[in-house]
C-alpha cells in the first residue's frame, strides 16, 4: 500500500488516479448496468479531465470533477437509452447487470436493483453516491450542485420509497 511515509509525491498522485479510476468505473457500472457503456463513459471523463487539466483551478478537485463528469456521461447514456426504448417498447425492465452476477445475487438483489432503477434520477444518484461510493452529504452536494440539506432530504425520500415498494413486494 502506498502511503505518505513510503512514497514520493508522484507515487501518491498515481495511487490517487488509480483509486479515482476504480471509483469512477464502479459508479458508472452501477448507474448504467453494463460494463462496456460504463468503460466508454469513464474513458470520456478521463479524456475531458486530461484536455481541461490546464483550466482546472485546484488540482485537488480533479476527483470531484471526474465524478461529476461520469455522472453527466451516465445521464446522457440513460437519456439516449430511454429515447430508444420508448420508441420500441412501451415498458421495460431495467437492464440485467450480468448473467453471472444476477444468478449469484439471487431474487432479493434483483428486486432491490429494479426498485432502485425505478427511482427518480436524483434519488438514484444520491443513494449510489452515499451508500456505494461512500461520499459524505457535503461531497454529494458538491458533485450534484445542490445543498447538503437537499441531499439529506432526497436520500430520506428515496429510502422511504424503496421501503414502501419493497414492502409491497414481500
Amino acid at each position: 500500500m502506498v502511503t505518505a511515509n513510503n512514497a514520493g509525491a508522484g507515487e501518491l498522485r498515481a495511487a490517487a488516479r488509480a483509486r479515482a479510476a476504480v471509483n469512477a468505473g464502479e459508479l458508472a457500472v452501477l448507474l448504467l448496468g453494463d460494463q462496456s457503456s460504463a468503460e466508454d463513459v469513464v474513458q470520456d471523463a478521463f479524456l475531458g479531465l486530461y484536455r481541461g487539466a490546464s483550466r482546472l483551478r485546484d488540482p485537488a478537485n480533479a476527483v470531484a470533477y471526474l465524478r461529476t463528469s461520469v455522472l453527466n456521461g451516465c445521464r446522457s447514456v440513460l437519456r439516449s437509452r430511454k429515447r430508444a426504448w420508448s420508441s420500441l417498447i412501451p415498458t421495460h425492465d431495467p437492464p440485467v447487470w450480468s448473467a453471472e452476477s444476477a444468478a449469484m445475487a439471487g431474487e432479493d438483489r434483483r428486486e432491490v436493483l429494479r426498485a432502485v432503477a425505478r427511482l427518480p434520477r436524483r434519488q438514484r444518484e444520491v443513494l449510489v453516491l452515499r451508500y456505494y461510493v461512500n461520499l459524505t452529504d457535503q461531497e454529494i452536494a458538491a458533485d450534484l450542485g445542490v445543498t447538503r440539506g437537499t441531499v439529506a432530504s432526497t436520500a430520506s425520500r428515496a429510502l422511504a420509497a424503496l421501503g414502501r415498494e419493497l414492502g409491497e413486494l414481500s
